[in-house]
Formats: structure tokens, sequence, C-alpha cells
């Protein structure tokens, strides 16, 4: 019975996995051929939500890649991809306005945020050990083992868990600071930011869900007789 459901779990999922990175893509290259109306840069930008979220030693910098952009709770960074941190345009406006965002939520001790900086190594060690150790287990014929590597494992699905509602927060503070300050003054601007980091979410959304089904497919296929 749980195989039909398994299969489209994860049929799902890769359908979901490349919809997400397919929107976030287009969506991020479409805003930005839309320039801001203030005119600033988005380097600009995450100064001046920094500044309205109360949060002052957080340094900006400009680092490589696409959509390579985030904050750095440990070295208090926040850092842009050179096309947000020198980019005028609503993409620009909403991912630096939303990495702003993750430094407030440092700085005010937002609990999701903790507990996903808390499970981040233990993610990583999971993601690193957890299959093998299962796969080890399964050879030896040892359940025990089994058991323990998809305990790992899991350890990554609770981290793409915890990461949606942070994102999501961190989206919301960052909408609320530019529409409250006048950087966002039109609806078409408020809407084409939002867009951008809907779009984003849709990829942590898709992240979470692809954890799930491989945590199923594989526990399936450890267990699979007992069921």
């Amino acid at each position: 019975m749980l195989y039909p459901a398994v299969a489209v779990l994860i049929v799902g999922s890769i359908g979901l996995a490349a919809y997400a990175r397919s929107k976030v893509q287009g969506t991020v290259r479409r805003f930005r051929q839309v320039p801001g109306r203030v005119g600033l840069s988005g380097r600009e930008v995450a100064e001046y939500v920094l500044r309205a979220g109360g949060v002052d030693g957080v340094e900006i910098q400009q680092v490589d890649g696409f959509l390579s952009d985030h904050y750095d709770p440990r070295n208090r960074q926040l850092r842009l991809s050179a096309d947000v941190y020198s980019g005028r345009d609503l993409a620009a406006f909403g991912i630096a306005a939303h990495e702003a965002g993750h430094a407030i939520q440092h700085a005010t001790g937002y609990t999701l945020l903790g507990l996903r900086s808390f499970t981040a190594p233990l993610a990583q060690l999971g993601g690193t050990l957890g299959f093998p150790l299962a796969i080890v287990g399964a050879s030896l014929r040892l359940p025990p083992l089994m058991v323990a590597g998809l305990l790992l494992f899991a350890l990554v699905v609770l981290f793409q868990l915890l990461t949606l509602p942070v994102e999501l927060d961190a989206s919301r503070r960052a909408v609320n600071i530019l529409r409250g300050s006048g950087l966002v003054e039109t609806q078409e601007e408020e809407m084409g930011v939002r867009s951008v980091l809907s779009s984003a979410a849709l990829t942590y959304l898709a992240a979470a869900v692809t954890g799930i089904a491989s945590l199923a497919q594989f526990a399936l296929r450890l267990f699979g007789r007992r069921f």
C-alpha cells in the first residue's frame, strides 16, 4: 500500500524541484529588467532595512555567483551577489531586503533561526553519514544500524523543514519595511518584490518535499518487507 504513495511523492518532488528552479530563475531575470523608482542599489536597500530593524555592526560584502546571497550569523556578514549588491532593480531590492531580514531575525533572537543554526552541522553530518550507515546496516543485517542511519538523514529533513518558515519570516520582514519606508512606492513594485521572494520560497518548499520523499523511499527499501 505504501509503495504507490511513495512513488507519487518522489515523482511529485522531482517535478516540483524542476518547476521551482525554473520559476525562481525566470522571475529574477524578469524583475532585473524593472528598475526601482527610488534608484537605490541592493547594498543601499540592505543598509536601510538593517537600520530600520535596529541592527548595526553587520558587514555587507559582495560575493561571486548567481543567487549566492546569504547572511552568515557567525560572522555577522551579509553577502550579496554582484547583481544584487550593485543592482537597482526590483529583484535586487527584494533579495537584499530578504537577507537583511535574516540579520534582523538574528539580532532579535528569532527562535526558529536559532534552531536552524543549531541543526545545520547535525544536518551536514546526517547528509554525509546517514545513507552510508543505513546501507552498511542493511548489508550486515543490523536493524539498529539501519535505523541510526535513517535517523541521521532525518536531521537533513528537519533542517529543511525549519528553513521554510525562517525564509518566509525574513521575506515578511523585508516586505513590511520596504512598504512602510516608501522604498517600494507602488503596488506594482510591491507585487514585483513579492513575486521574487515567493518564487525563492518555492525552492525551499521543493527541498523539503524532496528530502521527505528521499527519506520515505530509502526507508521502504530497507524495511519494505515489513509493510
